[in-house]
């Protein structure tokens, strides 16, 4: 171990080259550079430097002193050290207690070794110095005025250097030492100041320290420029808080808040334009006066800040006027949207009692239906109608009860709910706003955002609505409030109870079609840069995108597929024919089923059609998905062997148990259903719905289940134009079921006759349109016994 304690100049040793011997003891140093002229106490702790040292010290006294170029090394071998390094003169030793050795040396000359090794004791090397200059030339003189003027500069920007340096650098008259003198005053690394000892002669040496001082000075004048900045910012603001603390005092004092920074005065302005309800301004005042006194570097001038200004920004009176022509919002209505025969009907109500008493509550509505058949948009066409402004809100994957009533301000970043940040983008009191996907909501430890809602779309509480970082009340009872769902069970009680549910149901082929012509290929046709004589899509041709490239409620596929035709259209048109001057021709290109196939290739849906011919054990039952109806095959086989039910298809719990009811039911009235009393002794039944990647659950497949059980127990083949609905109890009970609209839809598109149906839902038959009822044979069921008689021909 070897390190510099400190430096100290003086006047040269006079030592003969000659007197130094060509072979010499080597004490690497570390973190350090020794240069000649200049006196050392250097701290050794190694075995081999105190070997080296003692050895010195005992014959010649010289040794040569070089860098190690890794500190850490604690051995380093003749690798590890710089070959540059300088020839000094031992002057003293103290041997310390604790086994070190502070040793005194005096750089005497600049030299380098030819080869280095260790004797087993220490290292040993052939010492090579360096020529000593002998005349000054004019060039040197200049550099090393150069350097001297340089250095000043150094001295004076550097805050670790003291100013007796320069009193002492000016003492020296030999440019030798002052060139010594400077590196070994630098306060740069090791290597760069290894640098200078590389260089021969001191023409090359003064250039590279005129070199180190211009980068060093430079980086000197950046950090005292930073230093100036952060000096005169820290002033500033403490002359403003020093001002601002003066004023305060004085307006205490003389017991006036009249004087209010231009910030604050502007705010004050905001909060008496705002029409606040009378409470809310008292909140808002109180908190403004709290403001006044509280100091604008604090963290809480930010936080008041920013709770005054939501409260100026937000609607408190401004609404916008309604168009209560009904014979208007008709119109917009059916612009905007075909069919919807239902919710339109409900809107026109809602404006007509808006023409009598000027003003109703509780205009809440909730649209339900599968994805793409139009819910949001029709929300949009309301508030255009209407001529109110309209906001959207996606409740889709909400978590935190906080997304509906804020975060309290004690949290750090806190900010309202969605509710009041929707009223301030809507900018008055009475807009339309769209509560998206309100089933898709969902709870954690976080809380229930779904009984969050329960205030919001209360009309007898949403006049009086709290969110937690505002805490004064709002009044949500002039905005009308929609929502939409694509499941209705998955929307929590409560929340049903308090909205007027609304279902869309899935369109039909004739409605995609219409939908296609009036609203979708005109849009598609000006997204894509075309004109109608451009390009015209046949009936038959949208057809058959609607039957074999989407299988889908609504019509968002279908908007894809066509918008894919119109590009390949566009490109066709781009690189068609031109005429002799290069101008494209004009043409109408016709885009009909057989282009279909070649411009969006393959079908992706095989339209499932009901089996023709009569199979036993193999019956069509109805079921109900997110993108509307479709028909559900049930295959029962009956087999030898362990007495068991087995159950495939990827069935859920509420399906499997509506499996065992049915077969529960059929052994307990084999008679009076015409089958074999022994049929399932010491046989394996097995019911098997296909698509089994696809997860079924519910309970409607119950009479299709039993059914298919009475055909192959009884060995009677099903009639194949027939499809059924229905739950079904131990006691042969038919009961009601869901997505009636849906099932017909399918049970039509699929070519099915006749459809059984619970005589529960015989009363929803009125709000079917006809045209999914067209060439239907509609029969309602009471008991399981009812539907023997239609799937079974005898």
């Amino acid at each position: 171990m070897a390190r510099k304690e400190e430096i100290k100049y003086h006047d040269r040793t006079d030592v003969a080259v000659d007197e130094v011997p060509r072979t010499l003891p080597v004490i690497p140093l570390r973190d350090v550079v020794v240069f000649p002229s200049m006196a050392y106490p250097v701290l050794i702790g190694r075995d081999s430097s105190l070997r080296a040292a003692s050895h010195s010290w005992e014959h010649h006294r010289f040794v040569f002193l070089a860098t190690q170029k890794n500190a850490a090394m604690d051995d380093p071998g003749p690798g590890a050290i710089h070959p540059e390094g300088t020839v000094a003169k031992i002057v003293q030793i103290v041997k310390l207690p604790n086994g070190l050795m502070k040793v005194l040396v005096d750089g005497v000359f600049q030299g380098s070794f030819t080869s280095c090794a260790s004797n087993g004791e220490f290292l040993e090397a052939d010492v090579e110095i360096a020529p000593q200059e002998q005349v000054i030339t004019r060039e040197i003189d200049a550099l090393g005025r150069h350097a001297s003027s340089l250095f000043s500069d150094y001295v004076n920007f550097n805050r670790n250097l003291a100013g007796e340096v320069l009193l002492s650098y000016e003492k020296i008259d030999d440019p030798v030492r002052r060139l010594y003198f400077i590196a070994a005053n630098l306060t740069v690394g090791v290597e760069v100041k290894q640098e200078i000892l590389r260089r021969r002669g001191l023409r090359d040496q003064l250039f590279e320290i005129a070199k180190i001082l211009t980068a060093e000075l430079d980086i000197l004048r950046i950090e005292k420029d930073i230093d100036t900045k952060v000096h005169d910012s820290i002033q500033k603001a403490q002359k403003k808080f020093l001002l601002q603390e003066q004023m305060r005092v004085l307006q205490d004092e003389l017991g006036s808040d009249d004087v209010l920074s231009p910030e604050l005065e502007k705010l004050k302005k905001q909060i008496k334009s705002a029409r606040m309800p009378a409470a809310v301004n008292d909140k808002a005042m109180e908190e403004f006066a709290k403001l006044k006194k509280t100091p604008p570097q604090s963290p809480e001038f930010g936080v008041g800040r920013n709770y005054l200004d939501w409260l100026v920004s937000l609607p408190w009176r401004k609404k916008t006027r309604d168009n209560l022509d009904v014979r208007h919002v008709q119109s917009i209505l059916d612009e905007d949207h075909f069919g919807l025969e239902k919710p339109k009907e409900r809107i026109l109500e809602h404006i007509a009692v808006l023409n009598l008493v000027k003003e109703m509550k509780g205009q809440i509505l909730c649209f339900v239906g599968p994805p793409g058949v139009g819910k949001t948009s029709l929300g949009k066409s309301i508030a255009r109608a209407l001529g109110r402004k309209f906001v959207r809100i996606s409740l889709g994957g909400v978590r935190d009860e906080a997304e509906i009533h804020g975060h309290r301000r004690t949290y750090i970043g806190s900010m309202p709910g969605k509710l009041i940040q929707s009223m301030k983008r809507a900018g008055v009191v009475n807009p339309v706003i769209l509560m998206d996907e309100i089933d898709k909501m969902s709870m954690d430890f976080r809380g229930d955002p779904a009984s969050a809602m329960l205030e919001v779309l209360d009309p007898e509480q949403n006049t009086s609505f709290n969110d937690h970082y505002l805490d004064v009340d709002y009044d949500l009872s002039r905005v009308m409030f929609i929502t939409t769902a694509n499941v209705r069970y998955n929307i929590p009680l409560p929340l049903q109870d308090r909205m007027e549910i609304i279902e869309l149901p899935g369109y039909l082929d004739y409605d995609k079609t219409e939908i296609a012509r009036r609203h979708i290929i005109p849009k598609q046709l000006a997204e894509h840069g075309l004109k109608r004589s451009d390009v015209r899509i046949t009936d038959e041709a949208l057809e058959r995108i609607i039957r074999e490239y989407t299988r889908e409620a609504g019509v968002r596929n279908l908007e894809r597929e066509i918008a894919s035709v119109l590009r390949k259209v566009a490109k066709e048109i781009v690189l068609g024919p031109r005429r002799n001057g290069g101008k494209k021709k004009s043409r109408t290109v016709v885009v009909d089923p057989k282009k279909i196939e070649s411009t969006l290739g393959v079908p992706k849906f095989r339209r499932r059609r009901a089996d023709t011919r009569k199979k036993v054990g193999s019956v069509t039952g109805l079921a109900w998905t997110s993108v509307g109806g479709d028909i559900l095959p049930v295959d029962v086989t009956i087999m030898e062997g362990t007495e068991k039910l087995t159950l495939t298809g990827q069935l859920g719990e509420v399906m499997k148990e509506s499996a065992q009811a049915a077969l529960s039911y059929i052994r307990s009235n084999t008679k009076s259903l015409g089958v074999p009393a022994g049929f399932a002794s010491k046989k394996e039944i097995h019911i098997h719905l296909p698509e089994g990647a696809i997860p079924k659950d519910g309970p409607s497949a119950g009479i299709t289940m039993a059914m298919a059980l009475i055909s192959a127990a009884a060995n009677r083949p099903a009639r194949s134009d027939v499809a059924m609905t229905g739950e079904i109890t131990l006691r042969g009970n038919v009961l009601a079921i869901g997505g009636l609209n849906e099932k017909l839809l399918a049970a039509q598109r699929n070519g099915i006759g006749t459809v059984l149906i619970p005589k529960e839902n015989e009363k929803d038959l009125s709000e079917i349109p006809a045209r999914v009822l067209e060439g239907l044979k509609i029969i309602p069921l009471e008991k399981i016994e009812d539907a023997v008689p239609h799937v079974f021909r005898k």
